[in-house]
């Protein structure tokens, strides 16, 4: 958290994966859906659930539970997908319910311990405490895959 400064306004999308809270910051989030089949696509990574039509483009959809490493679990009509952008890429994040937004400062942002961090490969960005709940602020740019250059 040591680019951000201190006392800056920051907006999270807090949501449950399992029994977990989790959040993103909410200028990544374009829009929330309800839960639609996907397409698999063959050859895709286990945790990547396939391909949805959303308004005439092509939304990748990943089951964030499964990339993330937690236990595997059923799908229901209650799912709900995150549309997320990062840099140029829209992708749909597969969770359990949205909880809600909450507003708070860098401040109230810590990091990770170096424990928790290692073998994450820096997923979790921050933790933050808001009243008995711990919730882990995602750093998106480690979970959504960078677009593929076309140079050569």
């Amino acid at each position: 958290m040591n680019d951000i400064p201190p006392s800056t306004p920051v907006e999270l999308l807090t949501f449950r994966l399992s029994d977990q809270e989790y959040s993103l910051d909410i200028m990544c989030v374009r829009e929330i859906r309800g839960w639609t089949r996907t397409t698999p696509l063959p050859h895709a990574p286990s945790y990547m659930k396939g391909v949805i039509n959303l308004r005439g483009t092509v939304l990748p959809v990943m089951d964030l539970a499964e990339r993330l490493g937690l236990p595997p679990r059923e799908h229901t009509d209650r799912n709900v997908i995150i549309v997320v952008k990062f840099e140029e890429t829209m992708t749909g994040l597969l969770v359990d319910a949205v909880s809600d937004i909450i507003a708070l400062t860098s401040n109230d942002l810590q990091p990770p311990p170096d424990s928790a961090s290692t073998g994450g490969g820096g997923i979790i960005k921050a933790l933050t405490l808001l009243d008995d709940r711990m919730i882990r602020v995602l750093e998106l740019s480690e979970i959504v895959p960078a677009p593929q250059s076309d140079a050569a």
